[in-house]
């Protein structure tokens, strides 16, 4: 049986959720009302995260960067998770709904870009916009963003048995087809409502224990 693990970036392999940190951070106060839109289902992802960047001048690119990259924390256990995927010979690929800027540079030496699926930040504008490499294909019709249920389907061998790893809504649609997930956050909450089986987590070290446990 070959393992192949589908792991969410924001909130997930990170401490909290950068996007939600560079609102924070950066944003007017109405970026506030667009994330519980997002989060509460009322506008797709793809609408909202757009919306969000669109609040963030593109001259501060820089500073962007330099604060997630400099606080970012990994959540503990995620190298130690990395070496035993590699050492099991599981396929593990990154899918987030973050952007390249500061995806691409936080996992830099931890996972090859070739195993790295987020969007794309353009700073050529006034304000930041999205580009969205890994949109929904036509299977899909939720606007999701970065299509993660599009992506599984490009990469995952449908003889594959699929892990997916997630915190959010934004993984709940690649969770409905997963063989099992592992879930923290708003992800324990649609994952009990839809009946789908979930083991909860709040390191990789307990992810590794337990995978260990279901896949001997």
């Amino acid at each position: 049986m070959t393992v192949h693990i589908l792991c969410d970036f924001d909130g997930t392999i990170t401490a909290e959720d950068n996007i939600i940190a560079l609102m924070k951070a950066f944003a007017p106060p109405e970026w506030v009302e667009l994330k519980d839109a997002i989060l509460a289902q009322d506008i797709s992802i793809r609408s909202g995260v757009g919306q969000l960047f669109d609040l963030l001048p593109s001259s501060e690119r820089t500073a962007y960067r330099d604060y997630l990259v400099e606080r970012i924390a990994l959540r503990p256990g995620f190298t130690a998770f990395l070496a035993d995927v590699r050492q099991n010979e599981w396929h593990f690929d990154v899918v987030s709904g973050g952007m390249d800027f500061f995806v691409q540079p936080i996992l830099d030496g931890l996972v090859g870009s070739e195993h790295i699926f987020c969007n794309v930040a353009d700073f050529s504008g006034e304000t930041v916009t999205v580009a969205w490499p890994h949109a929904c294909d036509d299977q899909c019709t939720n606007d999701c963003g970065c299509c993660k249920p599009t992506i599984a389907r490009r990469i995952v061998d449908s003889n594959d048995r699929l892990i997916v790893i997630g915190d959010s809504v934004t993984d709940f649609e690649i969770a409905k087809r997963a063989d099992f997930v592992y879930a923290r956050g708003q992800l324990i909450t649609l994952c009990e409502a839809e009946g789908i089986p979930f083991a909860p987590f709040e390191t990789f070290h307990d992810i590794t224990h337990h995978l260990q446990e279901v896949t001997v």
